[in-house]
């Protein structure tokens, strides 16, 4: 089974009101792409990677007036995937929702979150639409945080009767988004980290609780986070995607990337995504996508697979899908191909 993890770009502004694809050359959401473009660059990524199930990271916006399951049928069908069934769990309001799409002759899909809906203390586990409390700046007074993407939480059977868990995440961005001077831009990258690491807290004790039950369980998603990513990360000791995978003497959850990119000395880290730095004239390259599994899952035959353009002999050895790896978003697909 091939499970994958995309963030595709603005996926949303691919689609009208009534959910139907816009294949004209109006301007997308990726800066100098137009919508056929985009579209066109999608389709030909998605028939790549041929997969039973996809975790759309920045999947269209589900409202009152738009239904981004159907979006993301409608897409599925006009291509002629597989994984033509779309699920989603609580919905947000900044136009990027995570949505599962899937092969429904392979396995079965449901939401099913954990938790409660009332604010809890570090101790226990809110569901991840409540609040959670947590003092990160060690200051004695607990900081509520939400989530402003909730993590999609479904329970998974395969159609050989194989039960898994599996977690969708898009954690905050520590970005310092609309900042004018040095000192807004450090208040507010310290202040977004702070919100990101505390998000993956309450993540890692999600997971825990799957860990102790001994539920396999697969976390994907971009976690906007890498250790070494940047120099405040020293401010906190670690990187939310430490937190996730637990520490030293814990039940780690797997990812063979995170694993170089924790214990690298030397050399390059593997990469997922890939941003202009207009101020600086230059792209830059970072690793923000992950599949990390259960160790009741690694003995499952897996392996992992970045989807990069110029990393990847595959990719780049095929023009097509090369360019439209380029054009479809600032992310790149990771799949985790395993026996479920």
């Amino acid at each position: 089974m091939r499970i994958a993890t995309y963030n595709v770009e603005w996926f949303t502004t691919l689609f009208d009101d009534a959910s139907n694809l816009m294949e004209d050359d109006a301007p997308s959401g990726r800066a100098g792409i137009r919508r056929y473009e985009q579209l066109g660059a999608l389709g030909i990524v998605f028939n790549a990677l041929d997969a039973d199930a996809v975790m759309v990271i920045e999947a269209p916006e589900r409202n009152r007036r738009r239904d981004g399951t159907l979006a993301l049928e409608n897409f599925a069908a006009k291509y002629g995937l597989r994984a033509r069934k779309a699920i989603m769990g609580f919905g947000n309001d900044t136009q990027q929702e995570i949505a599962f799409l899937y092969d429904p002759d392979r396995l079965s899909a449901r939401h099913d979150p954990k938790g409660d809906d009332a604010p809890r203390g570090a101790a226990a586990t809110p569901r991840f639409d409540a609040t959670f409390r947590i003092d990160l700046d060690i200051d004695a007074r607990p900081d509520v945080v939400r989530w402003s993407k909730p993590p999609l939480e479904l329970a998974l059977r395969t159609a050989g009767g194989f039960d898994l868990r599996m977690i969708g995440v898009h954690t905050k961005s520590k970005a310092p988004h609309g900042a004018r001077n040095p000192d807004a831009i450090m208040r507010i990258a310290i202040e977004n980290r702070r919100k990101q690491l505390a998000q993956c807290v309450w993540l890692r004790q999600r997971v825990e609780e799957h860990l102790d039950a001994g539920d396999p369980l697969i976390v994907l998603g971009d976690l906007n986070d890498g250790p070494g990513l940047d120099e405040y990360e020293m401010l906190f000791g670690r990187s939310g995607v430490e937190v996730v995978i637990g520490e030293e003497g814990a039940i780690q959850l797997h990812d063979p990337a995170a694993r170089r990119a924790t214990q690298r000395k030397i050399g390059t880290a593997p990469t997922s995504a890939r941003f202009w730095i207009a101020e600086e004239g230059r792209w830059m390259e970072t690793l923000l996508d992950y599949i990390m599994v259960s160790p009741n899952l690694l003995g499952r035959n897996a392996h992992w697979r970045i989807w990069h353009p110029f990393d990847d002999p595959g990719c780049y050895g095929a023009p097509e899908l090369r360019e439209a790896l380029l054009a479809a978003s600032d992310h790149f697909p990771v799949t985790l191909d395993i026996e479920l």
